[in-house]
C-alpha cells in the first residue's frame, strides 16, 4: 500500500515530467544559464521545479523544501528534496536520459522516495522499511559475489575536475576485473539503475543532496548498501542541500569491493 505522500510525490513528479516532455522540441529556443563552472540550467528546469513545489505544498504546507533551482525554504523535521531535472546536459544536448527526483527527510535521512523517467515511463519508488519498486513491481540489487563481471555507473562531477586524473586511474583499476564502466549524466537514474539490478555499482564525487538523496534510499530498500569512498556511513542530508559529496552504491559485496578499489587506486586519498 502506498503511503499518501508517496501519491503527492508520484503525481508531482509526473508532472514536471509533462514540463520536460513538452519542451524537448525547443531546445534551440530555451534560455540556458551557467550556475558554476560547465554546470548548467535552464528555464525547463526552474518550470518542472515550479510545478512539483505548487504540488507538495498544496498537500504539506509545513514541510521544509530544498531544490536545487530555488533553494531552501522552510524549517522542519520533515524536508522535501527536489531535483526537477536530473541530466540537464543531456537534456539540453537532446541525449535522452534524464529524470525527476523527489526525496522527502526526516531529520537528515531520506525516508521515502521517487524518481521519474519520463520518456521511459519508469516511476522508481522507496519509503523507508516497504521495499523498493519500479512501476509498482518489487526491484532488488545484484547478486553478484565479486567485480568480475560487474557494469559499474560512475560521473565526471564539473566541480571535481581537478581530481579527474585519479578517478581515471580507478576506472583504469576497475577495469581489470569489471566487464565495463558507464557514464550515463545523471546520478539519481544512475542509483535507480543500481536499485533495480540494471547496473551492478556506482560511484562519484561532487554530487549534491538533491542528485542522490531518493536513489540513496532506492538503494537501501533494494537490499543494497551506500557509502563514502572509504567506507564510512553517507552524512546526513543537510537540508541546505549544498553539501559536495562522496558515494558508492551496489550490493553489499559489490559496494565494499568497489570501495576498496578506490582506496587502493590513491582516489580516495584525495579526499583527505
Amino acid at each position: 500500500m502506498q503511503k499518501p505522500v508517496v501519491t503527492v510525490m508520484v503525481k508531482a513528479a509526473r508532472l514536471a515530467g509533462n514540463v520536460l516532455l513538452r519542451n524537448i522540441n525547443k531546445l534551440d529556443s530555451l534560455n540556458v544559464i551557467q550556475k558554476d563552472r560547465m554546470d548548467y540550467a535552464s528555464e525547463v528546469d526552474a518550470d518542472a521545479e515550479k510545478v512539483i513545489i505548487k504540488e507538495l505544498k498544496r498537500a504539506y504546507p509545513e514541510y521544509a523544501i530544498v531544490g536545487e533551482e530555488g533553494g531552501p525554504q522552510g524549517n522542519g523535521r520533515h524536508t522535501f528534496i527536489i531535483d526537477p531535472l536530473d541530466g540537464t546536459s543531456n537534456y539540453l544536448h537532446g541525449i535522452p536520459h534524464y529524470c525527476v527526483s523527489i526525496a522527502l527527510c526526516e531529520n537528515g535521512e531520506p525516508t521515502d522516495a521517487v524518481i521519474f523517467d519520463p520518456l521511459r515511463n519508469e516511476l522508481f519508488t522507496a519509503s523507508r522499511g516497504s521495499g523498493a519498486q519500479l512501476n509498482e513491481r518489487r526491484i532488488r540489487v545484484t547478486d553478484r559475489k565479486e567485480l568480475a563481471g560487474t557494469l559499474i555507473g560512475t560521473g565526471f562531477a564539473p566541480r571535481e575536475r581537478a581530481r579527474v586524473g585519479a578517478q581515471l586511474e580507478c576506472v583504469r583499476e576497475l577495469l581489470v576485473h569489471a566487464e565495463d564502466v558507464r557514464r550515463a549524466g545523471s546520478a539519481a537514474l544512475d542509483l535507480a539503475y543500481v536499485a533495480c539490478g540494471r547496473l551492478d555499482a556506482y560511484f562519484e564525487a561532487g554530487v549534491r543532496d538533491w542528485d542522490i538523496a531518493a536513489g540513496m534510499l532506492l538503494v537501501r530498500e533494494a537490499g543494497g548498501k551506500v557509502s563514502d569512498f572509504k567506507g564510512g556511513p553517507l552524512l546526513k542530508i543537510d537540508g541546505r542541500g549544498a553539501l559536495s559529496r562522496q558515494i558508492v552504491a551496489g550490493n553489499l559485496r559489490v559496494c565494499e569491493a568497489t570501495q576498496k578499489v578506490i582506496v587502493s587506486s590513491g582516489y580516495a586519498k584525495t579526499f583527505s
